[in-house]
């Protein structure tokens, strides 16, 4: 008896939980969809004021620093050994 008790409470539990899925699972989704959409747009208002701040007229050329002059290294890395296969 005491099986078939323990069985019926389970079912009874798994069957709840489903009915209040259904219930409250389009509310929680929706409320973490808007809080999504709300941070995006944050991050995206933040960036486009970022853009309008340095936007500058277009064909203007800004050079930002002097190119570092590169000293030539040589070709000659190392020697080449060719290896021999031995048997």
């Amino acid at each position: 008896m005491t099986f078939l008790k323990t069985i019926l409470i389970i079912l009874l539990v798994y069957y709840l939980f489903k009915i209040l899925v259904k219930m409250f699972a389009p509310k929680i989704f929706g409320y973490a969809a808007r809080k999504t959409e709300e941070h995006f747009k944050e991050k995206f208002g933040e960036f486009a004021q970022q853009n309008r701040d340095t936007e500058e007229q277009i064909g203007e050329v800004i050079i930002d620093k002097k190119p570092s002059k590169k000293s030539s290294s040589s070709n000659k890395v190392g020697d080449y050994i060719d290896f021999e296969e031995v048997d």
